[in-house]
């Protein structure tokens, strides 16, 4: 999801995609532990979406 997108979303879709996200990167650890996943990127990718959402959430939080 691009920041864009995510600006557009209320506080409450924000929250539920962070609990998407991290459910995510639980799944892609799993997968690396197990030497399944292919592409090791993703799993940093998904910190910054998480990171980006939560911020979105503080920023929107104060306004």
């Amino acid at each position: 999801m691009k920041l864009q997108e995510m600006r557009e979303k209320t506080i409450d879709e924000l929250k539920d995609a962070v609990v998407e996200f991290k459910k995510q990167l639980f799944n892609l650890r799993l997968q690396k532990s197990t030497h399944k996943l292919e592409n090791t990127a993703l799993i940093s990718t998904t910190k910054h979406s998480i990171a980006q959402a939560k911020t979105l959430i503080k920023e929107k939080g104060v306004i």
